[in-house]
């Protein structure tokens, strides 16, 4: 079917992206690449998300904060200093726009060798351009949709990227789990994480291994993978 195809075309790269882009490579540095590669992937990322398309560089020091303050009122998305999801989720949308948008004073070590093509940065953050990507995914559903029913897909369409953020921020540290004990408050999402293709197993894994070395000293524990 053609819908169910596209959804989870648009699912799994928005997915892909957020796991090897913004998550890996900007925020924790966990290897390198050229400039032009990182361009390639920042159209990917734009691609790939869409309407809900997240800036590299805002998500990168956001989530470095997030590392260093993880679950405590410092922490930009905590579920245990918001009331509810739609709160976290309302905070979280503040916090990245103030960074979006150079209103922030966060200290200059949570920014230093973050991904910044100024220009996809303002360009993928237009409201045109978002709304041109919701228009093409209605219009695509207009054109192919069996069934009203499968319109209610849309605004997870509309809002990919804040749709996997609160998977991963409300539900994984509310409801996760662990096999061990942890010194931080990660927890694992599902046993065989099909959903979200490991993201959260691999932020434990940043949170134990990684931790904030990029932020310290960017790139000096990096692997140089794409040239």
């Amino acid at each position: 079917m053609i819908i169910v195809a596209f959804f989870l075309a648009h699912w799994y790269l928005s997915v892909l992206m957020q796991t090897f882009f913004l998550h890996r490579y900007a925020a924790h540095q966990m290897f390198t690449m050229s400039k032009g590669w990182e361009k390639f992937f920042y159209i990917l990322t734009f691609v790939g998300q869409g309407s809900s398309f997240l800036s590299p560089r805002a998500y990168g020091i956001m989530h470095r904060l997030h590392h260093a303050h993880a679950d405590t009122k410092y922490d930009p998305h905590s579920p245990s200093y918001s009331d509810n999801l739609f709160d976290m989720m309302w905070k979280t949308r503040l916090f990245y726009n103030d960074i979006l948008n150079n209103r922030d004073t966060i200290p200059a070590k949570f920014k230093k060798g973050v991904p910044n093509w100024a220009f996809m940065e303002w360009f993928g953050d237009r409201w045109p351009v978002r709304l041109a990507w919701g228009t093409s995914y209605t219009l695509f559903y207009i054109q192919f949709a069996p069934s009203p029913w499968f319109f209610l897909l849309l605004p997870v369409h509309f809002l990919m990227g804040p749709v996997h953020g609160a998977i991963i921020n409300w539900y994984a540290h509310r409801y996760g789990y662990t096999n061990f004990k942890l010194d931080d408050t990660a927890k694992n999402l599902l046993p065989f994480d099909f959903l979200m293709m490991g993201n959260r197993t691999t932020t434990i894994t940043t949170n134990t291994v990684v931790g904030l070395t990029s932020v310290g000293s960017a790139g000096t524990s990096s692997t140089r993978l794409i040239r």
